[in-house]
């Protein structure tokens, strides 16, 4: 049940109708966690510039999704795992990837960018860092851009999860693939 009340587009205030439609112009995103984040319009309009930011970085978008299923599945943020299923199924993730993940498995991914995505993602916020063999096989494999582009989503990630779960921010229904116990 959401804690928070979402605050309708003619009851924002003059910063916040600016960001929020800049945000809607932009990349459409205004819900889900930007519902809280709507009341500090500077770190609505940071979190969007960081979102195009990474968006626009060395990642794939199959890359960046894989990275966002196991960051909402780690946090068992509802609201974030549902878009993201939805958009991963949209770039080309099969529902047995997103299945695994949903299942804490590991998926059977056949591009090695993808897998060092997947495991690097796993072991970064299970153990809240990388072993040195992970971090030299990720380096080896994507490079070190790549690889800060990779933590920074990680991270990032982590805080619209983890920001959807305190405000209670749920999914709408019906939930093709909910969280698995």
């Amino acid at each position: 049940m959401t804690r928070i009340a979402i605050i309708d587009r003619a009851d924002m205030n003059a910063e916040q109708a600016r960001v929020y439609d800049d945000a809607k112009q932009s990349s459409g995103i205004v819900g889900g966690p930007y519902f809280a984040y709507i009341r500090l319009p500077k770190l609505f309009a940071a979190c969007q510039n960081l979102r195009s930011s990474l968006a626009a970085g060395p990642l794939s978008r199959r890359e960046q999704q894989i990275v966002n299923l196991v960051v909402a599945r780690h946090w068992n943020a509802r609201y974030p795992w549902f878009a993201q299923v939805r958009r991963s199924l949209s770039v080309g993730i099969d529902q047995a990837a997103i299945d695994a993940i949903n299942a804490h498995k590991t998926p059977s991914l056949t591009d090695a960018r993808e897998r060092t995505c997947f495991t690097v993602a796993r072991e970064l916020l299970t153990n809240k860092g990388l072993g040195d063999g992970t971090y030299a096989a990720a380096e080896q494999a994507m490079g070190l851009e790549s690889l800060v582009a990779l933590v920074a989503s990680i991270g990032s990630f982590s805080m619209t999860c983890m920001t959807a779960n305190t405000f209670g921010i749920d999914p709408p229904t019906p939930n093709p693939t909910p969280l698995a116990n």
